[in-house]
């Protein structure tokens, strides 16, 4: 079966210090993290497109947003799950798919109701100028779904998650 598969990526800036780790993570840091999110669609919507750019911002908007120039540990689900990049690419997945049109615990409006995610607290996706929640891989047609996620803390390291 062929499919369609977009990708984008979004960044932020966090402290974090990983529980019980014993070679200097354990330590308070920050990260520039980038987050990339693949999203694989069977077919495209009547405009052919997967989703739009601008409606998958507003999702990371409202998913990523709680953490930009924070301290992980301090925001939930961080204050009790680890803060690693593997728990927060799965993290991502999850709260990515909840989101998604028809997905299961929608945040309470469709993608691209809003204003496009534009503006608010420093977050953002490269090049612009201006707790683990039940997840649903597909929305309720099975059109779309989250392939993978993908979380940066530099150039040269990435932990990625697929459902």
């Amino acid at each position: 079966m062929h499919m369609h598969t977009i990708c984008k990526d979004f960044t932020f800036a966090a402290a974090h210090a990983i529980r019980g780790h014993t070679g200097g993570c354990e330590n308070l840091h920050g990260h520039n993290y980038r987050v990339r999110v693949h999203l694989r669609a069977r077919s495209l919507d009547n405009l052919g497109m997967v989703l739009d750019f601008a409606d998958l911002k507003a999702i990371m908007q409202e998913v990523l947003g709680p953490f930009d120039h924070r301290v992980l540990n301090e925001v939930k689900p961080f204050d009790e799950r680890n803060t690693t990049a593997e728990l927060l690419a799965q993290h991502v997945c999850d709260e990515v798919s909840r989101r998604l049109p028809g997905g299961s615990g929608s945040a309470g409006r469709e993608p691209g109701s809003g204003d496009g995610g534009e503006g608010g607290g420093g977050f953002g996706d490269p090049g612009d100028s201006a707790a683990a929640a039940p997840r649903a891989p597909r929305d309720a047609e099975g059109r779309i779904w989250v392939a993978r996620v993908e979380v940066w803390e530099n150039d040269t390291s990435c932990a990625a998650y697929e459902p």
